[in-house]
């Protein structure tokens, strides 16, 4: 498991049940300095982990398609 799966998934088990994550959080986590820089990464991760069903990928609070959406987004667990 990388870094910044490691990373998701900590925060994510520090989200109250049935909430989301902003991947801010995450990047903040990693690199508090350049934490703008990580975000790329963060989001490419987050695509991998729900393409395979491990995350899901939220827009406007609804499921999104992992491989098509835009904008801003959250994580939260399946």
């Amino acid at each position: 498991m990388s870094p910044i799966e490691e990373a998701i998934f900590a925060a994510l088990a520090a989200t109250d049940a049935g909430k989301s994550l902003d991947p801010a959080a995450v990047a903040k986590a990693l690199a508090a300095e350049g934490w703008r820089r990580m975000l790329p990464q963060v989001r490419s991760t987050a695509v991998g982990l729900a393409r395979q069903g491990k995350v899901v990928i939220l827009r406007h609070n609804k499921p999104a398609d992992p491989d098509t959406f835009k904008g801003v987004w959250r994580l939260r667990l399946p």
